[in-house]
């Protein structure tokens, strides 16, 4: 097993040094001259980027001093941004390339000298013209058509992810969405449960942002607040005073709390414990009475290789079937076993709606739902693209929410 991943390990490492290589050649390579201050900062930048990005990850689990990896997690996260996008408009970029070679040489005609008059003897055929071999690319026209692609491609990869770090550092916006269900009662009609996921607090999104989080529910006015894992990531020695803001989360029946995948990485023993100091409820595979329905919670899948994972019977088990259940759970997989134990609505997060595109395309072929409502059987499965982010503090085509569901009753 380690042999295997350290060969995969390896393997992403060179495909990556090939892309880096590329990105290299095409924005520093292609539109500098030999020997020029230009080139020789452009090669620093290029080297100096990836091995922050690679600092952070390695320092974020080596024990590394949490002040250090603040510092370097800006610049190392967002290099990922910019790297994929710029990435993909070279890529563009090959497609247009041609196209504006063929165009520059056109702008720029060249003089053809006429031939000479031949003397031919009598009694001779003429001799065929000798063809001129074609005449080298100008290298003035490759380096501007170099220049263009290059600098389109930064201003749209820079531009990209500046967008999208300013609209996840502003705060998720709310998003409501109402859900009926069959078995809730009259009187329950209309109550609110404020789902927040994928906060991740860590080196880059700290206390401020988690103030924004706590300000943006509790303008809601919520009845009942659900925590939907990834909270954290980081240890809660290092992450104290950025989650301390989350004590002021205020609804009427309660705030709650489930892990995410990302708790076992950062250590779920003492967050979990450290959440409840901090006045949220935590639904460890266990379940709670509301009024109007049943709100149940398990841990999270990851959790299973700590001894600690879902229990979906103990926490859903021996429960009345009359009463409608909203469970709790962090990635939306969980809605299998949700449909096998008659939960009525699945509360998910997990996917962040891709984050970046284009992975939405692969998060969605690894979840049953990427983001929003859908039915299965008769469990209704929500999940919310999330608050925060991780890595990079960039959004691009998946905007973070918080989402208010409000639950509508059949017979009102």
């Amino acid at each position: 097993m380690v042999v295997v991943f350290v060969l995969v390990a390896i393997a992403v490492l060179a495909l990556l040094g090939v892309l880096h290589w590329y990105v290299w050649r095409r924005v520093v390579r292609d539109t500098t001259v030999r020997g020029s201050v230009a080139r020789r900062v452009g090669r620093i930048v290029m080297v100096a980027l990836p091995l922050l990005t690679v600092a952070t990850f390695v320092g974020e689990n080596a024990g590394m001093p949490f002040g250090l990896v603040r510092v370097i997690a800006w610049p190392g996260y967002l290099w990922l941004a910019v790297f994929l996008y710029l990435l993909l408009a070279l890529a563009v970029g090959e497609l247009v390339r041609p196209l504006l070679r063929r165009k520059a040489g056109k702008t720029a005609p060249q003089q053809v000298k006429a031939p000479e008059p031949v003397t031919v003897p009598a009694g001779h055929a003429p001799e065929p013209p000798v063809e001129e071999p074609e005449a080298a690319e100008d290298p003035s026209r490759r380096l501007f058509v170099s220049r263009v692609v290059a600098g389109t491609a930064a201003a749209v990869a820079l531009g990209t992810v500046g967008y999208g770090a300013y609209g996840t550092l502003r705060g998720p916006k709310v998003k409501r969405v109402t859900v009926p269900l069959a078995k809730l009662p009259r009187s329950a009609h209309g109550l609110r449960i404020a789902v927040v996921s994928d906060v991740h607090l860590g080196p880059v999104l700290g206390r401020g942002f988690a103030q924004r989080v706590v300000d943006t529910v509790n303008a809601t006015r919520p009845d009942v607040i659900a925590v939907v894992g990834d909270l954290v990531d980081g240890n809660v020695e290092d992450l104290e005073t950025s989650v301390a803001p989350l004590a002021g989360l205020r609804a009427r029946h309660g705030a709650y709390f489930v892990t995410g995948n990302h708790e076992y990485i950062s250590g779920a023993e003492q967050w979990t414990e450290h959440v409840q100091e901090l006045g949220l409820k935590l639904l460890a595979n266990t379940r709670v009475e509301l009024p109007g329905f049943d709100l149940a919670g398990v841990n999270d899948l990851r959790g299973e290789g700590y001894d600690d994972g879902p229990d979906f019977a103990r926490a859903l088990g021996d429960r009345d079937r009359t009463r409608a259940a909203v469970l709790l759970a962090h990635q939306p997989a969980a809605v299998h076993e949700a449909v096998r134990h008659g939960v009525d609505l699945q509360l998910s997060g997990h996917t962040h709606g891709g984050q970046l595109w284009p992975f939405n395309f692969i998060a969605g072929l690894a979840n049953p739902t990427l983001a929003g409502l859908e039915r299965y059987e008769d469990t209704q499965l929500y999940v919310t693209r999330g608050a925060g982010a991780w890595g990079p503090p960039v959004r691009v085509g998946a905007p973070s929410d918080i989402t208010v569901i409000e639950l509508a009753s059949r017979q009102a």
